[in-house]
């Protein structure tokens, strides 16, 4: 019995791998190079002025492939203006703001950056579109949320319920400072205060700047209060009400591009399996860390 099943199992199998190998060459393929941000664009190909197209989806929280691409855009002398489409509720303080220095080093060689802010475009996700030249929101958008968070579990009391403890040897008073092993003092929550207060300026100074508020009206804004675009339009958070295409619209005529501006999105290469878990990856590595161990003191730009 097991002679007559064995070649018809080596033939399913190798149809299996011949079927896989199929597909994972198609999908690098289709996602291997430069295409259109969304079905209906126009391809970035030829020697046409185009907009640069970046996403900025999810948690924030590893910048290196958004700065390499925004780098490439700003050598490309075929790029004439950035166009930004935000859909995240946030992230690491750190990464969000080395995509905003890029975002604004595009902007001083003199070309024009446009944000469209998605259904989520909070907190850090807010802090990289205040860099862009003008905002475009939906009207139920949720945007806002300017403030910093730092969440320090506790678990002193479980592990002494489960008889563990730890026998902690430190340089200095303050080098556990926020460890799930022991209560914070008076004077850690003071050291920690004072490091949010000085990155809570830094974004209500990027807020004030970009969009011309005055810092005071800035912070009065910044309380981390949510806002629907609607609302963030009314404070001046948001210039235009309107979707990607009306973005990418206004992104084309500031640029001047006759037309209907042909856009240019980089994608990075990696197959079916990359594209499934490019999104995840920062999140599980960067959002639940921050959270749950591995890096308990993340400062962070997000919403909840």
């Amino acid at each position: 019995m097991k002679r007559l099943m064995a070649p018809g199992f080596m033939i399913s199998a190798g149809l299996i791998a011949v079927i896989a190998l199929g597909l994972y060459g198609l999908s690098l393929f289709f996602s291997g190079g430069r295409s259109s941000g969304d079905a209906g664009y126009s391809l970035g190909f030829g020697q046409h002025d185009v907009v640069g197209f970046v996403r900025i989806k999810g948690g924030i929280f590893d910048a290196t492939k958004t700065v390499k691409i925004l780098t490439e855009f700003r050598r490309n002398p075929r790029v004439k203006a950035l166009l930004l489409r935000i859909d995240s509720p946030g992230g690491a303080v750190a990464p969000t703001q080395e995509i905003y220095g890029e975002i604004q080093r595009f902007r001083r060689t003199g070309r024009k950056v446009v944000a469209s802010l998605g259904s989520v475009a909070a907190s850090g996700g807010y802090y990289i579109a205040s860099a862009a030249d003008t905002i475009f929101s939906y009207p139920g958008t949720v945007t806002g949320s300017i403030g910093v968070i730092v969440v320090l579990p506790n678990a002193e009391k479980l592990l002494g319920k489960l008889g563990l403890s730890f026998n902690i040897i430190k340089s200095a008073p303050y080098k556990d400072m926020g460890s799930p092993l022991r209560k914070m003092t008076g004077e850690d929550r003071k050291i920690f205060q004072r490091l949010i207060d000085d990155t809570y300026q830094q974004f209500v100074k990027a807020v004030s700047e970009g969009r011309g508020i005055p810092i005071d009206e800035a912070r009065k804004i910044a309380d981390g209060s949510v806002f629907s675009g609607e609302r963030a339009k009314e404070l001046g958070l948001v210039d235009k009400l309107g979707g990607q295409w009306d973005a990418v619209l206004e992104a084309g005529r500031l640029a001047k591009i006759p037309g209907e501006p042909k856009l240019l999105e980089i994608k990075p290469r990696g197959g079916v399996w990359g594209l499934l878990t490019q999104s995840l990856t920062g999140w599980i590595e960067g959002g639940s860390s921050s959270y749950f161990g591995g890096n308990p003191a993340v400062l962070q730009y997000m919403w909840r």
